[in-house]
């Protein structure tokens, strides 16, 4: 036999049977061709930390590119919640009172690359119902007084309309009105006459004069983000409790902040939604849009009001008969549900606890809230009010809390008309039976569950229906 030569491989000599061929690595014949093995990726990762309301935090590994509608997609994966298109990923400035929400489509690592040691910044993971509210309802983000348009554009120009031109490339309404800035370098706010276009925000120094030799430039938007005062007038002594302020990107810290405080809630609104959509455009609509796509009747600036999930699932229905139905009349619907409300006060005081033996109502109404997302233990005002505020000023988000000046009794927090407004729940006892009530005892109820759930399907006294709640979440 020839003396096998060095270098010869087993493969070579077909008359000596290779009895692994899997563990060859002929280029010919692989086993593990590369279409099954997994793709090197260049994609960095890294570690960000997102903190909930309860002050709660979650480590995250993410790749160096993702965006904020990204992570918020992740953690509701994780945490298995329901995905109604509200969830935002929002930063907050802890020693200078400053909040924002990130954009959906911000890339979350650059936005952490504009931190500075010296502040303590928190990414937070929460509810802002009213991160697109102006595509559905723009009458309320844009009054009249406020804006004004170019000479050539009709001035009977509808709210969408309004909308279409601040998406357009070519023409800008213009947003104008006082609001108070404090002067750099000095604690003192002076009022000033302001106006937006699109090459920036300007004041003029004469009065309310539009003239170009007037007018001074205050800031653009390119190199900047916009945050909102979260404490009103304790940190930065704004003569307002509405103050908003512009830091640029690469900052050196609070003394480049410029400040800026309206006069009431609709003219803040008015300027951050118009600064929002100036500076990001039609990005904006197309993060608006992007859960919708594929959905009939969404067409590009089809811009109509549209109603939340939760509305679309509530349907009025009668049960009375041998067979269901839905009621069409909405005056029916309106007498069926105040006697629905009243049969619940007149409904039995005792229910089955989780073991099934009936307990008191005395015993249970006092303390069967406490589980319920939308009840806050022990929250001041002040901290109800920040709470609704980051949860977007949207008619009918609420909570309810314990009151702070009378122990015994609660409040229901609503935030109606950009205004956040606290209605007492006083507790009565009538015939040794314990209820809640909020207009003095004429509807009553055995627990604030049943209270809440009643005041989602009628607005009662209150000036609106409860819609959205602000839920402490736990991540």
């Amino acid at each position: 036999n020839r003396r096998k030569k060095k270098g010869d491989s087993i493969l070579e000599n077909p008359s000596i049977p290779n009895p692994f061929p899997e563990l060859c690595c002929s280029p010919f014949a692989s086993v593990l061709s590369a279409s099954l093995l997994p793709k090197a990726t260049s994609r960095k990762k890294q570690v960000i930390k997102v903190y909930s309301e309860d002050d709660t935090s979650r480590a995250l590994e993410v790749p160096s590119d993702i965006t904020a509608r990204d992570v918020c997609q992740l953690l509701i994966l994780k945490n298995h919640y329901i995905d109604d298109h509200s969830w935002t990923l929002f930063e907050q400035l802890t020693h200078t009172g400053l909040g924002r929400a990130i954009e959906d489509h911000e890339l979350v690592m650059e936005v952490q690359s504009n931190w500075v040691m010296e502040e303590e910044t928190k990414l937070y993971f929460r509810k802002n119902y009213a991160k697109y509210e102006f595509f559905k309802n723009p009458l309320s983000f844009f009054p009249d007084h406020m804006i004004s348009f170019p000479s050539e554009t009709n001035a009977a120009l509808s709210h969408s309309g309004i909308l279409q031109m601040f998406l357009s490339s070519s023409t800008y309404p213009e947003i104008h009105g006082y609001l108070h800035a404090k002067e750099q370098g000095k604690k003192s706010w002076k009022k000033l006459y302001f106006l937006l276009r699109r090459s920036g925000l300007y004041f003029s120094t004469k009065g309310t004069s539009k003239e170009p030799r007037h007018l001074q430039f205050f800031c653009e938007f390119s190199n900047s983000d916009m945050y909102m005062s979260l404490t009103g007038k304790k940190i930065s002594g704004a003569p307002t409790n509405y103050g908003f302020c512009f830091k640029p990107n690469k900052s050196g810290g609070t003394r480049d902040l410029k400040q800026l405080c309206a006069d009431d809630e609709q003219s803040r609104t008015c300027w951050m939604t118009a600064i929002r959509l100036l500076k990001y455009g039609m990005q904006l609509y197309q993060n608006y849009m992007q859960p919708y796509q594929g959905r009939s009747g969404c067409s590009p600036l089809n811009i109509t009001p549209m109603r939340s999930i939760s509305e679309n699932s509530l349907v009025a229905m009668d049960f009375s008969g041998h067979r269901s139905r839905i009621i069409e009349n909405p005056t029916e619907a309106l007498s069926v549900a105040v006697e629905e409300g009243l049969a619940w006060r007149r409904r039995g005081c005792l229910r089955l606890n989780s073991h099934g033996s009936p307990i008191a109502m005395s015993n249970m109404g006092t303390s069967i809230h406490r589980s319920q997302s939308w009840f806050h233990h022990k929250i001041s005002r002040e901290e109800a009010q920040r709470l609704i505020l980051q949860h977007g000023l949207v008619d009918g988000v609420f909570l309810v809390r314990d009151s702070q000046s009378n122990p015994k009794t609660f409040v229901l927090s609503l935030s109606h008309g950009l205004k956040i407004k606290h209605f007492q729940i006083v507790p009565l006892e009538d015939d040794g039976k314990l209820f809640y009530t909020l207009d003095d005892g004429h509807t009553r109820f055995t627990d604030l569950i049943q209270l809440v759930e009643f005041y989602q399907l009628n607005k009662g006294v209150l000036p609106c229906k409860l819609k959205h709640y602000c839920a402490r979440i736990a991540l």
